[in-house]
């Protein structure tokens, strides 16, 4: 009898702390877990008794590199409990400044965490030594979506014009202007990085995925009231918590998110692209054409191909937006409190972010539900490891580990969105 366990103790090149464990006996996998052990932090309950004001400003704390997706769920859910109708004119402005942290998460996911593992590097410190044209590239494409989110959000982490109605200012059309020959160059070294990314060796792995995205007119991005689910039609963004199940699992501070009947899913870049392929932009379906990849795309280490032809598609989108821009008569539509429930889904980079609130006629939030895309994906990463194990077992061990590793970086999992806790109970003693 032999007994293999490919472990590390903390993932590096991810967002957060945490850890995983593969237990093979015999050539069976006796166990594979996606451990989450960075420390809840409360954001829901902190969110309880504030006003619907404060919710943009409190959730963008949540993460530092999708702070706006968590503004767009957030202002997108109150805005449904309030009934507020949000003026035509603001929506572009919204998806422009979404495309802005699609292109700065991606590029950094693509080419400072996740190129590494292709190109046989332990970081991107080292890799830029040998590859100093592609880490600049990376860099510039970063530092254009940076600019956007800045000009849109006030500053480029943690952006703060984004409000419940609208933004608190919307730019000049020269202050957009300004913008053109950046968006046009970063769409240019966009396509340049599909073909680099399409060329990279990949592991090979065939999964048998149910894919869940926001469905909309368009590509998915900041707005659409259904969600898709592969094979299974499609759902009300309001109907989530009956199709789909949060649990506490013991080993993880994150909640795993299943469909109802316990089936793991997977949301984010491989789904969107499966459901929604014939909605990208037609720089990006060129993009795709010449990639050679071929749908369905179920394998994760293309993750990192299909994260590019997005990058060519939130620039192809930004570069048009910006051409078509009028400014709004006003950048906002004030609110007035009313009791309600409001819920609200886009797409962050990584995948589904849903939000949820009841809020009270004093324009209060009294309960808060956020599920973001890692814990909706963690059950499924922790299913791909186990159908990953065959191809491990004549690797060298440390090769084999690697493996693992890279097979996780591929959902790109943001840990610290995903820690908080189903229940929280203190117990006073005298």
């Amino acid at each position: 009898m032999t007994e293999t366990v490919y472990k590390v103790d903390m993932l590096a090149r991810v967002e957060g702390e945490g850890r995983f464990s593969v237990q093979v006996h015999d050539g069976e996998v006796t166990g594979a877990e996606l451990s989450i052990f960075e420390a809840p932090r409360f954001f829901e309950a902190l969110l309880r008794g504030r006003s619907l004001a404060e919710v943009p400003d409190i959730v963008a704390r949540i993460c530092g590199i999708c702070p706006i997706a968590y503004q767009m769920s957030s202002v997108r859910a109150l805005e449904s409990a309030l009934e507020l109708v949000v003026p035509a004119e603001v929506w572009p402005l919204r998806r422009l400044l979404y495309c802005g942290e699609w292109i700065a998460s991606h590029v950094l996911h693509m080419f400072l965490l996740h190129a590494p593992d292709y190109l046989g590097y332990d970081s991107a410190i080292e890799m830029a030594a040998d590859h100093r044209e592609l880490v600049e590239r990376g860099l510039h494409m970063k530092k254009i979506g940076n600019q956007v989110i800045e000009l849109l959000g006030g500053r480029a982490i943690h952006p703060v014009s984004v409000r419940v109605g609208g933004f608190t200012r919307a730019p000049r059309p020269r202050e957009l202007d300004e913008l053109r020959p950046a968006l046009a160059l970063g769409l240019d070294q966009a396509l340049e990085t599909v073909e680099w990314a399409a060329k990279l060796a990949k592991p090979s792995q065939d999964n048998d995925y149910v894919f869940v995205a926001v469905k909309g007119d368009d590509y998915p991005l900041e707005r659409g009231d259904r969600l898709a689910i592969s094979d299974r039609g499609d759902i009300a963004v309001e109907e989530f918590n009956e199709a789909f199940h949060e649990a506490q699992v013991e080993r993880s501070n994150a909640l795993h998110c299943r469909l109802a009947d316990g089936a793991a899913y997977l949301c984010g870049p491989l789904a969107r692209l499966n459901l929604f392929a014939d909605k990208l932009h037609p720089r990006a379906r060129e993009a795709l054409e010449r990639s050679e990849l071929r749908l369905p795309v179920r394998n994760p280490y293309e993750s990192i191909t299909v994260r590019a032809i997005e990058v060519v598609h939130a620039f192809a989108e930004a570069v048009d937006i910006v051409a078509a821009y009028r400014r709004p008569a006003q950048p906002f539509v004030a609110w007035r409190p009313r009791a309600g429930v409001g819920h609200g889904a886009t797409e962050a980079p990584r995948g589904l972010l849903y939000h949820r609130y009841v809020v009270t006629d004093e324009g209060e939030v009294a309960q808060a539900q956020i599920v973001p895309p890692t814990s909706q994906n963690q059950a499924r990463i922790e299913q791909d490891l186990v159908a990953l194990v065959p191809s491990l077992l004549t690797l060298p061990h440390d090769q084999a580990t690697r493996r693992c590793e890279q097979l996780i970086r591929a959902y790109d999992p943001c840990i610290s969105c995903a820690t908080h806790f189903l229940t929280y109970d203190v117990e006073a003693t005298p």
